[in-house]
C-alpha cells in the first residue's frame, strides 16, 4: 500500500497574488531612477531643481560687472532654450549702453586700467580675444615696463624667457617674428601677478620657467603656450580670467584649449560648464572620457540647472538616454543616498522575480501537476532562477553595463600644427558604438518569445499531470513531449540566425549582444524548464509507478529479498 506524502501547509497568498505581488516590485524596483553605470534624467532634473539657471547665473555676472563671461553665457543660455535668456540679453544690451569701452575686455580690471584705460570707448560693442590687443608694440612695450617693476619672483622667471633661443616652433620673442611668444610670455606674467591663477597652477608654471630657464629652452613650456594662444585667440580678458581661475593644472588648460580646437562652435557650452561647476578640470575630464556623447550629457544637465551640471560630473557617467519610467518622489532620496537605493533596487528585483517564479510554479505547475517538492529544495532553486532572471533584467536595463567605452572624439593627440595654423585644425571623425533603441527593442522581443514558450511548457506539464492514468503512462507522455520541451533551444538559435542574417545584409546595425542574447535566453528557458520542472517530474512518477507495480505485502510476511537472502540465492 503507498503512502501518500504528508499534507504540505497551504501558501499564505493565493498563487496568483503571489506572483502579481512579485511582478508590482520588481517594477517597482526597475523604475528607481538610479543606475550603476549611466544616471537618468530624472535624477538630473531633480538636482537641478532650485538651483541656478544659466540665465540666472550670467544675470549674477553681469551685476558683478563680469561681461565677458556673461555674453558666454548667454550663448550658452540660448542653444539650451533657457526662459531667462532674454533678461541676460537685455542686461548687457544696458551695460553696453553705460560702459561701451568695457565690452571689448569683457569687463574692468584693476591691473589693466592704468595701463589701457579699459573705459575708453573704442567702437567695439563686442567681446575681442585679448590676444588682439597685446599683439601690438606699443602694448606689448607697456606691459614690459609694468612688469619689470614686480616684485614676484614667477613673473621675473617670464620675463627673463624673452631671451631664450631654443623655443621650438616659436621664433625666440626677441627676435624679428617672435611678437606671438613675447605676448603670451607677458599675458602670462599678467595673470601670474594678478593673481588669476590658482596656487596650483602657479606653482607649477613657476617650476616649468626655472627648469627652462636652466636648459636654456622652452621645454614643456612650448606645448602651454600653444595652448594659451589658442585661448587668447577666442577668450577675451575677462572670459580667460575666469576660466583660468578655475583651472588646477597646465594639463587641465591644455585639455580645455583642445576642446576649444575641436569643438569650437560647442565652446559657450563647454566653457558655461566650468563656471558653473566650479571647476574646469571636471568639466575637461568628462568631455575627454565620453566625446561628443558626453557633450550632449552636460547640455542636457545644463538645461536642468547648476545643480545637475555638479551632480553629473560627480558621477562621471553618461545619461541613460533611453530611460525606463522614473518613480520621481525617489529621486530625492536617490540623490541622498545613491547606494543605499541601488541596493534596494537590485535587492527588489531579485525579491520581486523570486516571489514571481514561486507564485507561477504554484499556479501553473502545482496544483496536482509536478509534484510537491521538498520546501528546502523548491525555494533553493526558486532563488537561483530569481538571481538569473534579475541578472538578465539588470543587462537589459543598464545600456552601458556591458557596452565597451567607445574612441572618444574629443581624445588629446600630440599636437604637430604650427602656430599660425592653430585656429581650425581638422577634426578627425571616429565611430561610437552606442546601445540603440532597436536593440533593446530586440532584446525584449527575444525575452518575450522564451517566456511565452516557457509559459507553454508549464501548461503541457500540467495537462499531463492531471490526466487520470498510471503513473508509467505520464512518464512516457513527457518522454513524448521532449521536442517540446526544446523548443526554447530552437527559438534562441533562430532568433540569433535571423538576427545575423538582418546584420550581413545591412538592415539592422551590428550588436553581438542583441544578436546572441536570444540563444541566451533560449538556453535559459530550457535549463529552467528541464532542470526546474521535468527532471522532478519524472523522477516523482518513477517512484509511484514503481510503489504501483510492487506486490502488496501482508503484515509480517516475508519480503522476496528475505526469502532469497534465507535459501542462499
Amino acid at each position: 500500500m503507498s503512502v501518500s506524502p504528508p499534507p504540505r501547509s497551504s501558501p499564505a497568498l493565493p498563487a496568483p497574488v503571489l506572483a502579481a505581488v512579485g511582478l508590482l516590485l520588481a517594477v517597482g524596483a526597475w523604475m528607481l531612477p538610479v543606475n550603476l553605470k549611466s544616471v537618468s534624467p530624472s535624477l538630473l532634473a531633480a538636482a537641478g531643481r532650485d538651483t541656478a539657471t544659466l540665465g540666472a547665473y550670467g544675470r549674477d555676472l553681469v551685476d558683478v560687472e563680469k561681461i565677458g563671461p556673461a555674453a558666454l553665457i548667454l550663448a550658452a543660455a540660448k542653444s539650451v532654450r533657457d526662459p531667462r535668456a532674454p533678461a541676460l540679453d537685455g542686461a548687457l544690451e544696458l551695460f553696453a549702453a553705460r560702459q561701451p569701452g568695457l565690452m571689448a575686455w569683457g569687463g574692468w580690471d584693476p591691473f589693466l586700467d592704468p595701463l589701457f584705460n579699459l573705459r575708453a570707448d573704442s567702437g567695439r560693442r563686442s567681446s575681442v580675444p585679448v590676444l588682439t590687443f597685446f599683439n601690438t608694440h606699443r602694448a606689448r612695450q607697456t606691459l614690459r615696463t609694468h612688469l619689470s617693476k614686480s616684485g614676484s619672483e614667477g613673473v621675473q622667471a617670464f620675463l627673463r624667457l624673452r631671451d631664450l633661443t631654443g623655443t621650438g616652433r616659436f621664433v625666440p620673442a626677441s627676435r624679428p617674428g617672435g611678437q606671438p611668444l613675447d605676448a603670451l610670455l607677458l599675458l602670462t606674467g599678467l595673470l601670474y601677478e594678478g593673481k588669476h591663477l590658482p596656487p596650483s597652477l602657479q606653482r607649477e608654471l613657476r617650476g616649468l620657467a626655472e627648469s627652462a630657464l636652466k636648459q636654456r629652452e622652452l621645454g614643456e613650456l612650448e606645448t602651454f603656450f600653444i595652448n594659451l594662444l589658442s585661448l587668447g585667440r577666442r577668450l577675451d580678458w575677462g572670459q580667460l580670467v575666469e576660466l583660468t581661475r578655475r583651472t588646477d593644472s597646465v594639463k587641465t588648460l591644455g585639455e580645455y584649449a583642445h576642446l576649444a580646437r575641436v569643438a569650437p562652435d560647442q565652446l559657450p557650452l563647454i566653457y558655461a560648464a566650468a563656471l558653473f561647476s566650479d571647476s574646469a578640470d571636471r568639466v575637461a575630464a568628462y568631455l575627454i572620457e565620453f566625446g561628443k556623447p558626453g557633450l550632449e550629457d552636460l547640455t542636457l544637465a545644463l538645461t536642468y540647472g547648476q545643480g545637475a551640471v555638479r551632480q553629473l560630473l560627480a558621477r562621471r557617467v553618461p545619461v541613460n538616454r533611453h530611460p525606463t519610467p522614473a518613480l520621481g518622489a525617489a529621486a530625492e532620496l536617490a540623490l541622498l543616498h545613491p547606494q543605499l537605493l541601488l541596493a534596494a533596487k537590485y535587492a527588489g528585483l531579485l525579491l520581486g522575480v523570486w516571489l514571481m517564479l514561486r507564485g507561477l510554479d504554484r499556479w501553473l505547475v502545482g496544483p496536482g501537476g509536478a509534484g510537491p517538492l521538498p520546501v528546502s529544495l523548491g525555494h533553493m532553486k526558486s532563488g537561483v532562477l530569481s538571481v538569473l532572471f534579475a541578472l538578465l533584467v539588470l543587462v537589459a536595463t543598464e545600456p552601458f553595463l556591458l557596452q565597451a567605452a567607445p574612441v572618444s572624439e574629443f581624445q588629446i593627440r600630440r599636437p604637430v600644427l604650427v602656430v599660425a595654423n592653430l585656429a581650425a585644425p581638422a577634426e578627425t571623425p571616429t565611430s561610437v558604438s552606442t546601445m540603440e533603441p532597436t536593440n533593446l527593442i530586440s532584446i525584449a522581443v527575444f525575452a518575450a518569445l522564451q517566456i511565452a514558450v516557457y509559459l507553454l511548457c508549464l501548461r503541457k506539464i500540467r495537462e499531463i499531470a492531471r490526466q487520470d492514468v498510471p503513473p508509467l503512462v505520464k512518464l512516457r507522455l513527457m518522454e513524448n513531449e521532449e521536442n517540446l520541451f526544446d523548443l526554447g533551444l530552437y527559438v534562441g538559435i533562430g532568433g540569433t540566425a535571423a538576427a545575423m542574417v538582418l546584420i550581413t545584409l545591412g538592415l539592422a546595425k551590428a550588436n553581438l549582444l542583441a544578436a546572441f542574447s536570444s540563444n541566451l535566453f533560449g538556453i535559459t528557458c530550457v535549463a529552467l524548464v528541464k532542470i526546474r520542472h521535468v527532471r522532478p517530474f519524472k523522477r516523482q512518477l518513477i517512484l509511484q509507478g514503481q510503489v504501483a507495480a510492487s506486490p502488496v505485502r501482508e503484515p509480517g510476511e516475508p519480503s522476496v529479498s528475505s526469502v532469497r537472502g534465507a535459501s542462499g540465492l
